[in-house]
């Protein structure tokens, strides 16, 4: 079978959608306060060391995804059972991702659909490309890309258009507020959204201008980080520390306040929108990440064999795995803070350090 391979361009288009997914809809790094677009632009930094790590893993074994460097480092006794414990940290983190637009969309339009139905839907949209494999996907990102900025420099601009922007929710920032950014960006923003594209460890193999896997990630990092920086500084300076930490949407909330004229209003379609195009996008990833993995640790040469199962987990685990939305987004900061960043952060640097230990004193066979 011939392998599959992706350009630069279309990297690049995907690790801005996973990216922004619904890291740019729902809140993030509240422990920052008004001061939240900061703490972005500090974790950003640790966003990009985290992803070098990723890229001189995948240069070191570039015929490998994690898990099989994974068991290439540390051996297949410690790396096999370490590599299978990544499989439910993808499913669960994927299906929170489907939790959350099935809850934005029952709460925003479809009040009357069942969730099961929003999300199957959804499910079935993923499989389907899964299953086309992933050229297919990553040209479908080059079109939605383009889609996505356009909406959200469209919406963004209609916000500070309509007057509803106030800078007094963002300034000043003190002394002991940069601290508290500072914490707020390591380890939560920095593990979320840009720890996870450790998800992407699955990808680069197929990236056909390996010289270009640096700069093409760093300026997706980048572009992603300063846009979900402005975006959270357009909400908060619209809806105030106070609003934007206790609604469950802030940009959906912040959308629908904008009136122009009684002429431009009722645009929370696009946030829908934008929210149904990277919440597909980031849990497409997800799912594929595990898939792959599944696919290298038991052997499977079909991995389109795996998408069904793959599929049907997460749409189990969005309903079983929470009661309702704030227990939800609670076990939610149970996870960032104490298991995502194993995934993450942990794991990719042991392998890191160790490998460069062992080529450093000779210890590979």
């Amino acid at each position: 079978m011939r392998k599959e391979a992706i350009g630069p361009i279309q990297l690049f288009s995907m690790m801005v959608l996973f990216e922004l997914g619904t890291a740019i809809v729902v809140p993030i790094g509240l422990e920052s306060g008004h001061a939240v677009w900061l703490s972005i632009l500090m974790a950003l930094p640790g966003g990009i060391l985290l992803y070098w790590i990723y890229v001189d893993l995948y240069l070191q074994f570039p015929n490998m995804i994690i898990s099989g460097y994974t068991q290439q480092i540390l051996g297949k006794w410690i790396g096999w059972p370490l590599s299978l414990l990544f499989l439910p940290i993808l499913l669960y983190n994927g299906s929170r991702n489907l939790r959350e637009a099935g809850d934005l969309l029952i709460s925003a339009s479809y009040d009357r659909t069942p969730v099961f139905i929003i999300n199957s839907i959804m499910v079935i949209a993923v499989m389907y490309i899964l299953y086309k494999g992933i050229e297919v996907f990553a040209r479908t990102s080059e079109i939605y890309f383009f889609i996505t900025i356009l909406m959200g420099l469209l919406c963004n601009f209609v916000v500070i258009a309509a007057g509803l922007t106030k800078f007094k929710n963002l300034f000043p920032i003190h002394a002991g507020e940069w601290m508290e950014a500072l914490r707020s960006a390591y380890p939560s923003i920095w593990i979320f959204p840009f720890g996870e594209l450790v998800c992407f460890t699955t990808i680069l193999p197929h990236l056909n201008k390996t010289r270009k896997v640096r700069k093409t990630g760093i300026a997706a990092i980048l572009l992603s980080g300063f846009l979900l920086s402005f975006t959270h500084a357009v909400e908060m300076s619209v809806l105030g520390t106070d609003i934007y930490s206790r609604t469950t949407f802030p940009m959906f909330t912040t959308i629908t306040l904008v009136n122009v004229a009684n002429f431009i209003q009722r645009l929370d379609a696009f946030v829908i929108l934008t929210l149904i195009i990277g919440v597909f996008f980031k849990m497409s990833i997800y799912c594929y990440a595990a898939v792959m993995i599944a696919a290298d640790l038991f052997k499977v040469k079909d991995t389109r064999r795996l998408v069904i199962p793959v599929g049907v987990v997460v749409l189990f685990t969005s309903f079983v795995s929470a009661e309702n939305y704030p227990v939800h987004m609670k076990e939610g900061s149970v996870f960032l803070k104490n298991i995502l960043p194993f995934l993450c952060a942990v794991i990719p640097i042991v392998l890191f350090l160790v490998n460069r230990l062992r080529r450093r004193f000779g210890l590979y066979r």
